[in-house]
């Protein structure tokens, strides 16, 4: 316990790292207070969506923006339609030339994609903005229905979820970790104290404490085999060759290539996550029709074979996808030959890269059927009678969001630490954190 708080008060003594934390809280401050304003011309004493507490991915979605869904708040739709674009943009960097050239051109290139990400998500806000409109929303929680309310609606749930984004991309520049993935977390966070108490009060039963202790235990054991999935890493060993550089001998050290058993992260989830939102507003626009009712009965139901099939499916191909981006072999081999490294046993250049791409698709997918399982857990803890909102927490985007930015902030952390000789805040090695989870 003193190891804590002395570790507290170093973490304090700093005055930049101290100064972005609490930028950070007070980000988040702003983003809770935002999700508590209802929007103009709504009764909040009606405003309850189509379906209430009947979970679904609707449920899922509510979750993810800290009950702003249902609460019809400014901030309703959150920042999962930037989500939403930037999933459109990483993939036609890869389908379509133009945009693989932007991608290429460093600093300037980057600009423009995520300029274009920018007015993507203003249409994609608009677009579900709409369906949120027409679709979800009560019609007995509006006061003046109408051409007005609609439009000036859909402007206001817009400007909310621009402002999530600039308040995401505050906390990246003057706050500490990832601010999108900060702002996804903190609704999840705000959520699981109620996810607690209805769980404790469903177990209200005789034996029922018990069995909320197995359950307890249960959940700390799948948050460890998360960890443990996010840090596991295959190691390529590196030999760099000695080089004589005037009358000093350079090089000749040995080093390690680290790859990720789950190099995409969580990005993955949340991609597969954001298209699984798309067939129950599409059904809910045809609810009239048989296949509006099945789609919506279907995919709305989060514990359906249907939506898991589908689920784990998109998971698999954004894994691959997105390990594809993030660890480019040919670019890490190109690298190693110009810094005069490489692989025992393997030649330089293209060789190295065919073994790099062939080791990285041996350990992804274990990795994605890994990540497969985790997600579609919840829907498992729901049929052997867990509650929904306590359910949730027990795998899926929730828990890995969660472990993710956790382990994130605290690399950050570790690493400000470390720079003013500080000792790190884990006596048994360095925090392992997973910086490619910034999301989007």
């Amino acid at each position: 316990m003193k190891r804590f708080f002395t570790t507290l008060k170093n973490i304090f003594s700093i005055e930049d790292l101290r100064v972005r934390i609490l930028n950070t809280i007070g980000y988040l401050i702003i983003f809770r207070i935002g999700s508590y304003i209802v929007l103009p011309g709504v009764n909040p004493t009606h405003a309850s969506i189509v379906n209430p507490g009947s979970g679904g991915v609707f449920g899922l979605l509510d979750t993810l923006v800290g009950g702003s869904f249902t609460r019809v708040s400014i901030f309703a739709l959150g920042i999962m339609p930037y989500i939403s674009a930037s999933i459109v943009v990483q993939l036609l960097t890869v389908a379509v030339p133009k945009f693989a050239k932007m991608q290429k051109e460093g600093d300037s290139g980057r600009k423009k994609l995520n300029q274009f990400t920018r007015v993507l998500t203003i249409v994609i806000t608009a677009a579900q903005s709409f369906g949120y409109l027409k679709s979800i929303l009560s019609p007995d929680a509006i006061y003046n229905p109408g051409i007005f309310f609609t439009v000036s609606s859909i402007v206001i749930l817009v400007s909310g979820t621009m402002f999530c984004m600039w308040l995401g991309e505050k906390i990246t520049d003057k706050g500490i970790g990832n601010g999108i993935s900060m702002l996804i977390m903190i609704g999840i966070v705000s959520r699981f104290p109620l996810a607690i108490y209805q769980e404790i009060s469903s177990r209200s039963t005789s034996g029922g404490l018990l069995i909320f202790i197995v359950e307890a235990i249960a959940l700390f054991f799948i948050v460890v085999g998360v960890i443990a999935l996010t840090q596991a890493t295959r190691r390529i060993p590196v030999q760099y060759a000695k080089q004589v550089v005037g009358n000093k001998l350079y090089g000749g050290k040995r080093d390690f290539i680290p790859l990720k058993l789950n190099s995409a992260g969580v990005m993955p989830i949340i991609f597969a996550q954001a298209l699984m939102f798309i067939p129950p507003l599409v059904a809910s626009m045809f609810r009239d029709s048989d296949f509006g009712a099945y789609m919506g009965s279907t995919f709305a139901d989060f514990t359906s074979w249907q939506y898991n099939v589908l689920f784990g499916t998109l998971i698999l191909v954004f894994t691959f996808f997105y390990t594809a981006i993030t660890v480019p072999s040919n670019d890490i081999a190109e690298n190693l030959k110009r810094n005069g490294g490489f692989v025992p046993g393997i030649k330089p250049g293209k060789q190295t890269a065919e073994f790099i791409d062939n080791i990285l698709s041996k350990i992804t997918l274990p990795g994605a059927l890994f990540l497969v399982i985790v997600a579609v857990l919840p829907a498992f803890a729901v049929r052997v009678g867990i509650t929904q909102n306590f359910a949730q927490f027990y795998g899926g985007t929730s828990l890995l969001i969660l472990v993710g930015v956790v382990l994130d902030t605290l690399q950050q952390i570790e690493s400000y630490l470390l720079m003013r000789h500080y000792e790190g805040m884990m006596k048994s090695g360095r925090v392992k954190g997973r910086s490619q989870f910034a999301a989007a």
